[in-house]
């Protein structure tokens, strides 16, 4: 879906512009994103694996949830939004915990230009699996790994988004530190 998007500087200030995502990613424009990491308690991790009609990374496994923020949408709401809109879950703003605010500057092979701020966020996953329902535009399928996924820097590049080890290595220290 081709949504405005708040445009931002490239030190993270917004501008007060707007613009449809797919100019911002064809400009280079910095904006907005977010990441949800689901978890178990038994150190488990929800990946989604990227539908194949995606455009950057088809096919490759990749965070829980992950969305861009609405011009002008809190950063909460969006993840509320994206979560429902991809899994089927409802969540609340109490659900979450924030772990980090990670900017990118990502050129793809394709030619998309995807300069973006990524408020990352850590959910404990309270449902089974068979009761999340899948955005089949989005996501070809839902799974459970061990959080020693994000350290297996051999399945990175061919198994999930790859070139992304110091954020995996991010990932992983946090959801260790989290008191299961």
């Amino acid at each position: 879906m081709d949504e405005r998007i708040d445009i931002l500087t490239s030190t993270g200030e917004h501008t007060g512009k707007t613009c449809l995502k797919s100019e911002a990613h064809q400009k280079g424009l910095y904006h907005q994103t977010i990441h949800v990491w689901f978890y178990t308690d038994d150190k488990k991790i929800l990946l989604q694996k990227r539908a194949s009609v995606k455009k950057v990374f088809p096919n490759h496994w990749d965070v829980s949830v992950a969305g861009h923020i609405g011009a002008g949408e809190k950063i909460e709401s969006a993840v509320i939004r994206e979560v429902q809109e991809e899994i089927g879950l409802s969540i609340s703003e109490a659900d979450l915990t924030k772990i980090g605010l990670r900017k990118d500057k990502i050129t793809h092979p394709n030619g998309i230009l995807d300069n973006e701020f990524k408020h990352i966020f850590v959910c404990k996953l309270n449902q089974k699996l068979s009761e999340l329902t899948r955005q089949v535009s989005e996501i070809d399928d839902l799974q459970l790994f061990d959080f020693s996924i994000l350290k297996d820097s051999e399945k990175h590049g061919s198994f999930m988004v790859p070139n992304m080890n110091h954020y995996y290595d991010f990932i992983y220290k946090e959801l260790n530190a989290i008191r299961l």
